[in-house]
């Protein structure tokens, strides 16, 4: 499954370019949030998820690099958000946002973790997530170079869905491309984050996306 990450995109033309790769097959389109304090870049906030959810009837996802994710739970919710991801190293114990994301805002929710964070911290909480998301950079910034020792952390989180969820989706992000969606979908991960890949494609973001989608099922 591709996942469009709007963070590459032309913000001029957003509305176009998202109907452009829903209508080509992605499974749903990634919208990162940066506070500039967890991260060192600022941003997009709801008013962006709110504009999209006209446009196409696809989930929006919305990742938050944030260091204090519950300040902005409600608001995407109100714009439309299907999916909340907040990250581990800003929750000592992720359980309670986790309940509350999935008992009180009925949304989907996952957990992201940075490349230098042991996968085995997720494993707790596992059984009662939607999604792991393995980062595969650093986030912060598109365009970045995808981390080797990925893959093995993807097997690793592979082993560790299967014997306590095996429902939950694998999702990476970060530098992935037509040179990395192919070992990452053999290591275990079934939703891949693409940005520059789709949106800086020379192909145009439609061809870029469908090639990705044939890329991701070899």
């Amino acid at each position: 499954m591709i996942a469009p990450s709007i963070l590459a995109a032309d913000f001029s033309k957003l509305g176009e370019l998202v109907r452009e790769v829903t209508k080509a097959g992605a499974d749903r389109i990634h919208v990162d949030v940066m506070d500039g304090h967890f991260v060192p870049n600022l941003s997009m906030g709801a008013v962006v998820v709110e504009g999209l959810r006209p446009v196409t009837t696809i989930p929006l996802e919305v990742h938050l690099m944030v260091e204090d994710p519950g300040r902005f739970l409600d608001g995407f919710v109100k714009a439309g958000a299907d999916t909340l991801i907040v990250h581990l190293e800003v929750l000592p114990d992720p359980r309670p946002m986790v309940e509350h994301i999935k008992k009180a805002l009925g949304k989907k929710v996952g957990l992201a973790f940075n490349p230098d964070m042991p996968v085995e911290r997720i494993e707790p909480y596992l059984k009662d997530i939607d999604l792991a998301l393995c980062m595969t950079v650093f986030p912060g910034f598109g365009g970045q170079a995808f981390i080797p020792e990925s893959l093995e952390r993807l097997r690793k989180l592979k082993a560790l869905t299967a014997a306590h969820n095996p429902a939950c989706e694998i999702e990476v992000d970060g530098g992935i491309g037509a040179k990395t969606i192919a070992d990452c979908a053999a290591a275990g991960a079934n939703v891949f984050v693409a940005g520059s890949a789709v949106f800086g494609a020379k192909q145009g973001p439609a061809a870029a996306t469908k090639d990705l989608i044939a890329l991701a099922k070899q």
